[in-house]
């Protein structure tokens, strides 16, 4: 490209653009020769291409002819003749470049002149050019006055919105030979913290040591759930083996350890890592760690994987969700199944209709009244009424158009549903012809919860993080993640617990862990 280029530093003009000077004229004769010397630069220029590119042409297509390449003589010259039009085109923008750069410099210098003439001028002259210089120190004091106050503005509101919420990792619950699916806090005394785990199995710990209390191994598939009784020391957990268990525990709390001193870390820390660093081996298991298993009761009538279980309020009924499409009521008591919600009480089938088109992926009971939320891969989810044991009323919502992964109740009259289409939306129950509000995310968002207390939902992701929203989508924080610290694989699901102060906080994933934390947001992004 630059070939031309070589015989114009003969010309003075050029040479010195090419080294960084430029004499300084003024006038009409000045404004003449630099005309006339553009123009024969540029005529110049043309001519040497013009001259040379026959040249150049034969010499590249001798050049092409003697390599060795698989291409057709005649598509070589195709892309000979279309690369010398590139390189043309660059020259072209090159030489006018260096004009307008030699013109910039031409007006440096003439600006630079004038000055020197207007100080060695007379003193009306001089009053005129201090009035001016008066009235533009004037403008320019007034422009850096309004910049420092917008300026003062934007920090003090970034730092009045920068007091970030801190996320501290407090604990990890490492014993499970498989990705975790779920997790859960046990509504009464001890709390414990309960894991389900695609290794087969089931396990409580204690949140403040991190100590597994108790290993439930009576499933014959994946553990795909677990949620804890209301009132009563017993765990429903469902399975992969078309099943769901109801079964109780005795745990006795070791004695609470010292907290290790880790620095609070804000909560919007990411370093990214190399899925090279983590270990290969197996995670060992607890060895001391008591089991059980046999159920009390057994939960039979899915012809496929029981993926959610939850109980109904009271604890004398439960709910359960499977890839056969169907959600069951069973009888606690009976282990009979009481209502199936493919059918009316009547026999009358309204799955045409109402009910699910495809797998199920999770159910929820609200904590105050007898409703029941199921979503589906049919991108909906369904509102199921019990209050009215005569009438069981369905409500299909269609504001996804992916998996819905997950829709949980809030103590208020809220539906939140997560979705595979990345995006997280909240509904009020009283009005759910349109969210309320919508969260967009960059990842597929699993199994999601709300804090009761903070009104903050928690958003498990496909890509390894966790994101804290309020109601109205505001996002407030995400949790921490480096090679030290965070998950190193997909987030499944997310758990708050109101009433312990360490940690407020569960994560799980499918790096066979989970993680417990303290998450303290300011009330002034509480408030937003």
């Amino acid at each position: 490209m630059l070939s031309c280029i070589t015989g114009w530093p003969k010309h003075t003009g050029l040479r010195r653009v090419l080294e960084g000077g430029m004499p300084v004229e003024s006038g009409s004769s000045a404004a003449a020769r630099q005309a006339k010397q553009k123009r024969k630069s540029h005529s110049l220029s043309i001519r040497r291409t013009n001259s040379t590119e026959q040249e150049r042409f034969g010499l590249q297509r001798d050049m092409l002819e003697g390599q060795d390449s698989k291409l057709p003589l005649s598509m070589r010259s195709n892309l000979l003749d279309l690369f010398s039009q590139i390189e043309r085109e660059f020259e072209n923008l090159y030489i006018e470049n260096l004009e307008l750069r030699r013109e910039m410099e031409t007006l440096n210098d003439r600006l630079a002149a004038d000055g020197q003439t207007l100080e060695g001028a007379d003193l009306a002259k001089g009053a005129l050019k201090t009035k001016a210089s008066h009235s533009t120190s004037q403008l320019s004091q007034k422009l850096k006055t309004t910049y420092k106050a917008s300026t003062s503005k934007i920090v003090s509101s970034f730092k009045a919105t920068t007091s970030r919420a801190v996320c501290q990792l407090v604990r990890e619950y490492v014993g499970h030979r498989d990705g975790i699916w779920d997790l859960s806090v046990s509504r009464t005394q001890p709390v414990v913290l309960g894991t389900a785990s695609a290794d087969h199995s089931a396990m409580l710990w204690s949140i403040e040591t991190g100590k597994c209390l108790l290993k439930y191994v009576g499933h014959q598939g994946s553990v795909n759930s677990i949620k804890f009784h209301p009132t009563e020391q017993m765990a429903l957990t469902a399975s992969g083996d078309q099943t769901a268990h109801i079964w109780r525990y005795m745990v006795q709390l070791p004695t609470p350890q010292p907290v290790a001193d880790v620095s609070q870390t804000p909560c919007e820390d990411d370093v990214e890592f190399s899925d090279k660093d983590e270990a290969d081996g197996e995670v060992e298991g607890p060895n001391d760690c008591p089991s059980v298993r046999l159920a009390t009761t057994t939960l039979r009538s899915h012809q496929g994987v029981v993926i959610a279980a939850d109980w109904l309020l009271g604890g004398k009924q439960v709910v359960t969700a499977s890839w056969d499409r169907a959600a069951n009521l069973y009888d606690v008591e009976t282990s009979e199944l009481v209502h199936s919600l493919t059918v009316y009480m009547c026999g009358r089938r309204i799955e045409d209709f109402l009910c699910h088109d495809q797998e199920l992926t999770h159910c929820c009971t609200h904590p105050t009244q007898r409703l029941v939320v199921t979503s589906s891969r049919d991108t909906t989810f369904r509102l199921w009424d019990f209050r009215d044991p005569s009438i069981h009323s369905v409500n299909v919502f269609q504001g996804h158009t992916d998996t819905v992964t997950s829709a949980v109740f809030t103590v208020g009259d809220n539906v939140v549903s997560g979705s595979d289409d990345r995006t997280v939306k909240v509904w009020d129950l009283k009005n759910m012809r349109s969210p309320i509000a919508t969260i967009r995310t960059d990842s597929a968002v699993n199994r999601i919860s709300v804090s009761v207390t903070q009104k903050v939902i928690a958003l498990p992701h496909d890509n390894r993080q966790v994101r804290l929203f309020d109601m109205s989508g505001v996002r407030l924080a995400r949790l921490p993640r480096s090679n030290r610290q965070g998950h190193r694989r997909m987030v499944c699901c997310s758990a708050w617990c109101e009433d312990n102060a360490t940690c407020n906080l569960f994560t799980c994933g499918f790096d066979r862990q989970a993680i417990g934390w303290n998450i303290n947001i300011p009330a002034l992004l509480q408030e937003k």
